[in-house]
């Protein structure tokens, strides 16, 4: 996240507002303009290997992350190995974000395995009792669903970009969160079983 923070101060300008712009705007600019070879306003990118470094970083955390999950959880193995292996596929698809391949064909491929792992996920927290992990991945399904409309909605897609940031926030807020129920469920504190720590 943080890498992708130092990026947007590189990016030479341009957004679906105005391509004749100076630098990265928030509210006006997606986090894939980062990763192009040359900004919406044709000067070339050399924000481009910070973000690209900050895309591969993600999606090797994120595919740790849905490989090692499905292990504190009680579901089968055939479920486990669907979630470790579309989260992962998920990953490898959205890190063709930055080559010439079909930007949408990409985006549609990773979110429909992105979207078998997160089911699956949401099943491994509702068998751990994890209630409030549970209910706050609905948020992240809300937004989805949020991202989609605006997408699709030629005068919403306007303030696509802020929704964007606001979902991907909310998506890494969520997966920490279970990281560290993870980590806590694994080393309770004195006095805090597997159990009562649910």
């Amino acid at each position: 996240m943080i890498l992708y923070i130092i990026a947007t101060r590189y990016y030479p300008g341009g957004s679906q507002v105005d391509k004749n712009s100076i630098g990265y705007s928030w509210t006006n600019n997606y986090w894939c303009n980062l990763l192009y070879a040359k900004g919406i306003n044709g000067k070339p990118n050399v924000a481009r290997p910070i973000a690209l470094t900050a895309m591969v970083i993600l999606c090797i955390s994120l595919s740790l992350f849905w490989i090692q999950f499905p292990r504190f959880t009680s579901l089968n193995k055939p479920a486990q190995l669907t979630i470790q292996a579309s989260g992962t596929l998920a990953m490898i698809a959205g890190s063709f974000l930055f080559t010439s391949f079909n930007h949408d064909l990409i985006i549609n491929t990773a979110s429909f395995l992105g979207l078998i792992a997160m089911a699956g996920t949401f099943v491994g927290l509702y068998q751990n009792g994890w209630k409030l992990l549970f209910a706050f991945g609905f948020i992240n399904i809300i937004m989805i669903i949020l991202n989609n409309i605006f997408y699709h909605t030629e005068g919403l897609i306007v303030y696509l970009p802020i929704i964007q940031k606001i979902t991907f926030l909310i998506f890494l807020t969520w997966v920490c969160c279970i990281v560290f129920k993870i980590l806590l469920f694994n080393n309770p504190e004195p006095g805090i079983t597997k159990e009562n720590s649910k």
